[in-house]
């Protein structure tokens, strides 16, 4: 039994450690937004903004403000009232009736087949008029060059998909702890530094910033042909990318902020939706999927303090560089360092959402989201996630 827990320990060392140093030197890859120019004011491409909005009454307001705001100089906002029972309908038109680049779109009614998200981005872009596509949410906060940097970008790296890394701005030490856990389990994932190599099958896509070229956009079907996924926003960058268009993905921390959730119980909440999107939500992969949460995450915590002998050592080696890793996130994130030691923690809340998301799923046989019921049987049919 020693044994076999050494052996057991030196994978997960391996593991870790092969894990870390790509996914540090794959960030270090990433371009940032900010070292782009802001495209000059001549010859611009027509830009529309599409910007869902569900019960967004809090954030609405200050995140089209922002993007009104951008120095660009030949652009239009689409703001879709997405069923909102707030006070986001009254918002948006208080807004667009200042703002004559503004223009908003109200949807009553769900049609079969769709999830609300995917149906309010597509109907936004059925009746834009841009050259490129903007698709982002109701409460991203921008800078004033963030679209005139990702244009230039865009026509200079002859791009049909661009994709921001953003920063998270949400409150609570908990909190944190479990986006940047989450954050970093995404990102060793997908692997978006490798999505602007063309012969690489890596892809990504971020709902807070998917710009995208028109053409290319209707060509690969919109988002009608992603309209039941629950990931759209990773989705439309697989879609492109597997149609061989080119895309990329820059880190846009210090440009695009959004507070990713309002408090942990909203995140859990959140989670619950799509975690098993991961496996398609098939049953027979979740043994999988829970057995590596426990051995790469939990296991180490406990190994390095009941542990004995030479096994104990390699689990410590695995939980300073996991901190470690962490401790780079907070730097890169602007969040506060103490999150790191916090990622002990978040492994179990990780565990926990996904046994809870398991049994509701399965139970009721589909996912509940804002007030509409979807189906096993429709959530299978999807494509999955990963290639």
């Amino acid at each position: 039994m020693d044994v076999f827990i050494l052996f057991l320990a030196l994978i997960v060392l391996t593991v870790t450690c092969l894990a870390t140093f790509d996914l540090y030197y794959g960030i270090r890859s990433m371009g940032r937004l900010s070292s782009k120019p802001p495209l000059g004011e001549t010859n611009l491409p027509s830009i529309s903004i599409i910007v869902p909005a569900c019960n967004e009454g809090k954030n609405i307001r200050q995140a089209i403000l922002t993007q009104l705001r951008q120095s660009y100089g030949n652009f239009e906002i689409i703001a879709v009232n997405d069923r909102s029972t707030d006070n986001t309908g009254e918002i948006l038109d208080e807004l667009g009736s200042k703002h004559a680049n503004l223009r908003i779109l109200h949807i009553t009614d769900l049609p079969e087949g769709w999830m609300g998200k995917a149906h309010a981005l597509q109907c936004g872009a059925e009746i834009a008029g841009g050259d490129y596509l903007l698709f982002t949410d109701g409460d991203i906060l921008m800078e004033g060059s963030t679209l005139s940097r990702a244009v230039y970008h865009m026509l200079s790296a002859e791009l049909d998909h661009l994709s921001l890394i953003f920063k998270n701005s949400s409150k609570g030490w908990l909190l944190n702890s479990l986006i940047l856990e989450s954050g970093a389990g995404l990102l060793q994932l997908f692997r978006p530094w490798l999505a602007k190599k063309h012969k690489s099958k890596n892809f990504i896509g971020v709902g807070a910033f998917n710009m995208v070229k028109r053409e290319s956009y209707f060509h690969v079907g919109g988002h009608e042909s992603i309209r039941m996924h629950p990931i759209d926003d990773i989705m439309l960058g697989k879609i492109i990318k597997r149609s061989g268009y080119h895309q990329d993905c820059l880190l846009g921390t210090d440009l695009v902020t959004v507070p990713w959730y309002d408090d942990l119980g909203s995140m859990i909440d959140g989670l619950m939706k799509n975690v098993l999107a991961i496996i398609n939500y098939r049953a027979t992969l979740l043994p999988v999927l829970l057995t590596g949460m426990v051995v790469f995450n939990i296991l180490p915590m406990w190994g390095a303090v009941l542990d004995v002998g030479y096994s104990r050592l390699v689990w410590q080696a695995v939980v300073v560089i996991k901190l470690g890793a962490f401790f780079y996130g907070t730097r890169l994130l602007g969040i506060s360092a103490w999150c790191t030691p916090g990622t002990l923690i978040t492994p179990y809340i990780s565990l926990y959402i996904t046994v809870r998301a398991a049994w509701l799923n399965f139970s009721e046989h589909g996912i509940n989201w804002r007030g509409t019921h979807y189906s096993l049987d429709e959530l299978r049919k999807n494509e999955p996630i990963l290639p």
